[in-house]
């Protein structure tokens, strides 16, 4: 079933209710995920921008990020928590200002939450492993993707380890063992 279905709201994160946000956006995420840190050590480990789009659900401008129009090929990790959640298979060009997707790694990779701030309604994308904040996916904008979904997620919610790193480091490996 779609996301869009009755699926997502089977897996509400706590903080929310009847399908809206309530409470912070750090109640949530720190109930969310297993990755159980307080926000001072939050604030601790991320930069300002980090922590507000991570911790505070914030929003990057467009075409300001870092992986909006990236090519390279990799997976795209959770800033906060390095949980793999997306791969540069799924990547395409939205030309929307912010990397999108069609579709995260793997089922459980990401949570949902029906948010209607802002006097809308979207579904958020946050990382399962630590409750972070990545964006908001949006079906049926007619992109010729096999699920018709974009995933929206802010560049500064992601880490890219490229495909070159991913081999060296396995290799790196094979070398000392």
């Amino acid at each position: 079933m779609s996301i869009f279905g009755n699926s997502i709201f089977g897996n509400k994160a706590p903080g929310v209710d009847g399908g809206t946000r309530q409470g912070t956006a750090q109640e949530a995420a720190a109930q969310a995920g297993s990755v159980g840190k307080s926000d001072a050590q939050w604030r601790e480990e991320l930069t300002p921008e980090e922590y507000h789009v991570l911790r505070q659900a914030g929003t990057e401008r467009p075409y300001t990020g870092e992986y909006w129009d990236t090519h390279t090929e990799g997976t795209y990790q959770c800033r906060a928590c390095g949980a793999e959640l997306f791969t540069s298979n799924e990547k395409f060009d939205s030309h929307c200002g912010w990397p999108s997707f069609w579709a995260p790694l793997a089922e459980g990779k990401v949570r949902y939450i029906h948010d209607r701030t802002l006097g809308m309604e979207r579904i958020e994308v946050r990382c399962a492993s630590c409750g972070s904040h990545l964006g908001h996916v949006f079906d049926g904008e007619g992109y010729g993707t096999p699920t018709d979904q974009r995933y929206c997620i802010n560049s500064v919610s992601l880490r890219l380890v490229t495909k070159d790193e991913t081999e060296n480091q396995g290799a790196d490996h094979g070398a000392q063992g």
